[in-house]
C-alpha cells in the first residue's frame, strides 16, 4: 500500500518510480513499450519515439527510460496553464497587498541586544542538540560568470583564494564550535550539510568537494543530492526532444527544492538524525550567514513553520521581489506587481518606505512542516520562462538553434509554498544588507552584484569587525579591506585579541596569530 501510495504522488509530481534510481536502463519488452507509446500517443505527444526504431540497444534503452520517468498527461496539464493561462479572478486581479503585520517581524536594525542575544544563545541551543541542519541550493552554473564550473566552485578574489562553497564551509565548522563552547560540551555538535545540485552540476559539485576533502567536514555529514527536471515545452505545447533519444529537460527551478528533499536521501536523513529545524539558502551570496543562530533562535521562539530573512530595501525603485502580505497570507510580490504609488509610500514619521522587506531567498524550515510535503508539493504553481531553445526537428531529424524563443521552461519558485501558511507560522527577520547580503549573478563589466563588489563586500565587512574589536586598520587607499577566515570569527566575535593591533590592509586573517599575512 505504501508503494503504491508513493506512485500516486510522484505521479501527481509529474514523475514515477523510475526516477528513484535501481538497476541500469534495459531495452524494453515489446508490451512495456506499446503501453508507453499509447500513453504518449493518448496525451498527442507520440513524436517523442519518432527516431525509436532507429536507436541502438543503448538508445533506446536511455530514451524509454527517460519517457517512463515523465507523465505526459501532466506536462500537457502545465503546458496548457503556462501557454493558456486562465483568466484571473478579481482577487488575483486586484490583490490586496498590505506589509507584513508587526506580530509577524522584527528587526535586527533596531531589536534590543537583550533580545538578539537571547535569540543567539537560543539557535546556539540547538545546534548543540544537534537540531539543526543546513540546506544549500547549488543548481546553478557560472556561465555568466565566465565559467563552466557549478557556480560554488567560483573564487571570487578574495587574499585567500578561497570559493564560495570554502567559505560556506568554514562558517558550518565555526558555528559548531561555537554551539560545543556555549553548551559546554566534550562532544561536537553537528550541522548536516545538505546541497542541492542539479543535473549539470551534481558530478562537478561531488568532484570538488572530494578534490578538497569537504572541506574540514566529515564526509558522512555532507549530503549532495539533485533537483528534478520538467521537459522544455515547444509554443504550441509540444515536448522538445534534445535528440533522437533525450528529451529537452531543464531544472525545476528552486521551488524544486521541497520535492527533491522528499524523493532523495535528505530528508529521511534529516529524521534519522531528530532534525527539528532547517535553514535554506542560495550559495551565491558571500555574506551568509550560515545556520545562523540569531535566525534560528528567532524563528524557533516563534513557533513558526516559515521564517525568512529581509534587507531593507534601498530605494523606491529598486527592482526587488517583496515579502509582504498578500490577500492575507505571506507571499512574495515582484517589483512590476507594485505601482510607483504604493513603491514610494512611507510609514508615518519614520520616513521608510512602507514596502520595504526585499527578498534575498534565505529562509528558515520547521522540520514538521517538512514532513507535509506530499500533502501540498503537487499544487504549487509553475511559472514560465520563454527561452530560444536548441532542439531536434522530429519532422527532418535536423538540430536547430532557434534565434528567438520557441519554448518554454517550467520552473517553481521556492517561496510559492508561503501561501499555504496562516500568518501565524509565518515570520519575517530584517537583517543588515551589508552583514549579510552580496550576491554573486554577473560577470565581469557589469556594474553590481559581481565578484568585485562580492571581494568588496566581504574585505568591508572584515575591517570593520577589526575595527569595533579596537584593532587599527590602516592601507594606501579607500578600497582596501581585510577578510577575516571563519576559521576565526562566524559574525564579528572573538577578535579581541587584535585590539591596538595595526593591520595593514589589504590582509588576510587566517590564524589567530595573524597579522597582516
Amino acid at each position: 500500500m505504501a508503494a503504491n501510495m508513493m506512485n500516486t504522488l510522484l505521479e501527481k509530481l509529474h514523475l514515477t518510480s523510475a526516477d528513484q534510481g535501481g538497476a541500469p536502463a534495459q531495452e524494453p519488452s515489446s508490451e512495456d513499450l506499446k503501453e508507453l507509446q499509447e500513453k504518449y500517443e493518448k496525451a498527442k505527444q507520440g513524436h517523442v519515439f519518432a527516431f525509436y526504431d532507429s536507436l541502438d540497444t543503448e538508445g533506446r534503452a536511455a530514451l524509454f527510460d527517460q519517457l517512463s520517468s515523465i507523465d505526459p498527461g501532466r506536462i500537457n496539464v502545465l503546458a496548457d496553464k503556462a501557454l493558456n493561462p486562465p483568466t484571473p479572478s478579481p482577487e488575483e486581479q486586484q490583490p490586496s497587498i498590505e506589509p507584513l503585520p508587526s506580530s509577524a517581524c522584527a528587526s535586527l536594525l533596531d531589536a534590543a541586544q537583550e533580545e538578539k542575544d537571547g535569540w543567539y544563545d537560543a539557535g546556539l541551543g540547538h545546534i548543540a542538540e544537534n537540531k539543526v541542519a543546513v540546506v544549500l541550493m547549488a543548481g546553478g552554473q557560472g556561465t555568466r560568470l565566465g565559467s563552466s564550473d557549478p557556480k560554488g566552485c567560483f573564487d571570487i578574489g578574495l587574499p585567500s583564494h578561497k570559493s564560495l562553497f570554502q567559505m560556506q564551509a568554514e562558517r558550518i565548522w565555526k558555528v559548531q564550535q561555537l554551539a560545543k563552547k556555549h553548551a559546554s560540551t566534550s562532544t561536537d555538535p553537528v550541522v548536516p550539510w545538505y546541497v542541492m545540485t542539479s543535473g549539470p552540476t551534481r558530478g562537478p559539485t561531488e568532484k570538488f568537494f572530494r578534490e578538497h576533502n569537504y572541506f574540514g567536514l566529515s564526509r558522512e555529514n555532507v549530503v549532495i543530492f539533485e533537483q528534478g527536471v520538467l521537459p522544455c515545452i515547444s509554443n504550441e505545447g509540444k515536448i522538445l526532444m534534445e535528440s533522437k533519444s533525450r528529451v529537452a529537460v531543464a531544472p525545476d527551478g528552486n521551488g524544486g527544492i521541497y520535492q527533491a528533499l522528499m524523493l532523495s536521501e535528505a530528508r529521511s536523513d534529516m529524521r534519522k538524525r531528530g532534525i527539528e529545524h532547517v535553514h535554506a539558502y542560495c550559495v551565491d551570496n558571500c555574506l551568509v550567514k550560515v545556520a545562523d543562530p540569531v535566525f534560528l533562535g528567532f524563528a524557533s521562539s516563534k513557533d513558526v513553520d516559515i521564517a525568512t530573512k529581509v534587507v531593507r530595501k534601498r530605494a523606491a525603485n529598486e527592482s526587488v521581489g517583496l515579502i509582504v502580505q498578500k490577500n492575507g497570507k505571506p507571499d512574495v510580490v515582484e517589483y512590476s506587481e507594485i505601482d510607483q504609488s504604493m513603491a514610494e509610500a512611507t510609514e508615518g514619521s519614520s520616513g521608510l518606505l512602507k514596502f520595504r522587506a526585499a527578498n534575498i531567498v534565505n529562509h528558515y524550515y520547521s522540520f514538521r512542516f517538512l514532513e507535509s510535503i506530499e500533502q501540498w508539493a503537487y499544487k504549487l504553481p509553475h511559472h514560465v520562462a520563454k527561452k530560444k531553445i536548441p532542439y531536434l526537428d522530429t519532422e527532418t531529424g535536423e538540430s536547430v538553434k532557434p534565434e528567438k524563443p520557441n519554448g518554454v521552461k517550467l520552473e517553481q519558485f521556492v517561496f510559492d509554498v508561503f501561501p499555504f501558511l496562516p500568518m501565524s507560522k509565518f515570520a519575517c527577520l530584517e537583517v543588515d544588507r551589508k552583514e549579510e547580503f552580496s550576491p554573486l549573478k554577473n560577470g565581469k563589466g557589469s556594474t553590481e552584484d559581481n565578484a568585485d563588489t562580492s571581494k568588496r563586500d566581504v574585505m568591508e565587512q572584515g575591517a570593520r569587525w577589526l575595527r569595533a574589536a579596537g584593532a587599527v586598520v590602516v592601507s594606501e587607499t579607500d578600497t582596501a579591506g581585510v577578510e577575516v577566515s571563519p576559521f576565526i570569527s562566524y559574525g564579528g566575535e572573538g577578535l579581541d585579541y587584535l585590539n591596538t593591533r595595526e593591520i595593514k590592509a589589504p590582509a588576510v586573517i587566517e590564524r589567530a596569530d595573524s597579522k597582516d599575512d
